[in-house]
């Protein structure tokens, strides 16, 4: 299977989380381009780095970066800025031990609720996110970059904590 390794229980249980980092951020970089259509840029992550933003990134027990999220604290709630597992990895746990982590960060922060922003064709993190609790509570119409000059509606949800 390409190198990629199978992961047990126990490998997902194991994931150990720092604060993301400048040094982290080719590894960051090439999962955000590896996973999505339209993703961040370098600069994205630079800023939100500079704005002191809960920025996390996730290493297996070898130490390899599989995954990493962003929050930013508004008011009373936690935005989810973005979260990404390495592609190979998905469907083996990997984004509830990071939806775990944001609700730890958030609860600790005194935050009330976390919010997200997903594209409709992302069925698969909106099926993760339904199972974790999230609940849609509107629609931001034409809010994504899209091919072709196109644009794509973001589903907007909330965990309430």
């Amino acid at each position: 299977m390409s190198g990629v390794p199978d992961y047990s229980r126990r490998d997902v249980d194991a994931l150990v989380f720092d604060r993301m980092q400048v040094d982290d951020l080719d590894q960051v970089v090439a999962i955000e381009h590896a996973v999505y259509p339209q993703p961040w840029s370098r600069g994205n992550f630079i800023d939100s780095l500079l704005n002191d933003y809960e920025a996390w990134v996730a290493r297996d027990a070898s130490g390899r970066l599989i995954a990493y999220f962003l929050l930013m604290p508004v008011v009373d709630e936690a935005h989810l800025l973005n979260i990404s597992v390495r592609g190979a990895l998905h469907g083996q746990g990997i984004g509830r031990q990071l939806l775990d982590r944001i609700v730890m960060l958030t609860r600790a922060k005194g935050l009330q609720s976390v919010l997200l922003e997903v594209r409709p064709s992302n069925t698969r993190a909106l099926a993760v996110y339904l199972r974790y609790g999230f609940v849609q509570i509107g629609l931001r119409k034409s809010y994504y970059p899209a091919v072709d000059n196109l644009r794509e509606d973001a589903v907007v949800m909330r965990l309430k904590l």
